[in-house]
C-alpha cells in the first residue's frame, strides 16, 4: 500500500489555518471513562469513551479543528440512546493531549489510535464491531485508519468531510499551487478509492465552509458497493446535528445497527 506523504502540508500558515487546539479538559460524565493513548516518546493523545454496553456496537470519532472530546459530552448521549458506544479522539495539543498538532502527526495517531482503543474493548470484553468516523478535518484520520485496517472495520462514516485538500485551503483562501501538491485528489479522494467496507457520507445542504459538492465527490469515488450520501436540508457546517438531528441519527442508527 502507497502511503501519502503529509509533510508538505505541515507549513506555520497551513497549519495555522487548519489547526485550533484548545486544552479545555472536563471531568469525563459518570458513564463514560478517559484514556491517553502513548504515540510517541513522552507523547500521548486523550480520548472519551462514552460507553452504553459491551453488546453495543461501538464509533470511533475523530472531531472537527475547532473541538475537543470533552464537547461530546452533550452529543454522546443521542449515540448511546442508539445503542451505540462512542470513542471520540482528541489530536495532539487538543484536550488533554500532549505536543501539537501537525498534518503528519494526526495522520501517524490515528492508527496508534484505533489500536488502542480495539485494544480497551478487548480487555472490557465488549462486542468488536468497530466503525470509523471523521467530521471534517476528522475525515483524514477516519480514511487513515479505514484505509489500513478496514479488514477490523464494519464501516467508514464521513460527516462533511473534504473531497482534496487543494480544494479546502484555496477555500480557506491559501493558494495551494504554491505548496507544491501534485495529486489533485489528495489526500481523501485518493484513500477512499481504495476502501470497499459499506461507507456512509453525511454533508449539510447549504454548508459554506466545505461546500457539498466536496461531499459528494467522496460519495462518486467511493469503492464502496454498500454506500449511502445523506444530506440535511437547511443546514450549515456547524449547526448540521442540530438542524437535522432526525435525520442525522436515522441515518446513523440505520447504518451502524442495520
Amino acid at each position: 500500500m502507497a502511503e501519502q506523504d503529509y509533510s508538505i502540508l505541515d507549513q506555520p500558515l497551513v497549519l495555522s489555518f487548519v489547526f485550533y487546539p484548545r486544552k479545555d479538559v472536563t471531568p469525563p460524565p459518570p458513564s463514560a471513562t478517559d484514556h491517553l493513548i502513548p504515540v510517541e516518546r513522552d507523547v500521548a493523545v486523550a480520548g472519551r469513551f462514552y460507553s452504553h454496553s459491551p453488546g453495543a456496537p461501538s464509533v470511533i470519532y475523530f472531531h472537527g479543528n475547532g473541538e475537543v472530546a470533552s464537547d461530546y459530552d452533550y452529543i454522546a448521549p443521542l449515540y448511546n440512546q442508539l445503542g451505540i458506544n462512542l470513542f471520540v479522539a482528541d489530536y495532539r495539543g487538543y484536550g488533554a493531549s500532549g505536543g501539537s498538532p501537525t498534518f503528519s502527526n494526526m495522520v501517524s495517531d490515528a492508527p496508534a489510535v484505533f489500536k488502542a482503543f480495539a485494544e480497551i474493548l478487548k480487555e472490557k470484553r465488549y462486542r468488536e464491531d468497530i466503525f470509523a468516523m471523521g467530521r471534517s478535518l476528522g475525515s483524514v484520520s477516519a480514511l487513515e485508519i479505514a484505509y489500513h485496517h478496514q479488514e477490523q472495520l464494519k464501516g467508514l462514516i464521513i460527516e462533511s468531510g473534504f473531497a482534496s485538500v487543494t480544494n479546502l485551503l484555496e477555500h480557506l483562501g491559501i493558494p495551494a499551487d504554491s505548496l507544491g501538491i501534485e495529486d489533485p485528489d489528495f489526500p481523501n479522494l485518493t484513500r477512499i478509492r481504495t476502501v470497499t467496507i459499506p461507507t456512509l457520507i453525511i454533508h449539510g445542504e447549504y454548508d459554506s465552509l466545505i461546500p457539498v459538492t466536496e461531499g459528494r465527490a467522496l460519495f462518486q469515488n467511493a469503492a464502496a458497493s454498500n454506500k449511502e450520501m445523506v444530506i440535511i436540508p437547511g443546514a450549515e457546517h456547524n449547526d448540521i446535528m442540530l438542524v437535522g438531528t432526525e435525520r442525522y441519527f436515522e441515518a446513523m442508527g440505520k447504518f451502524v445497527l442495520g
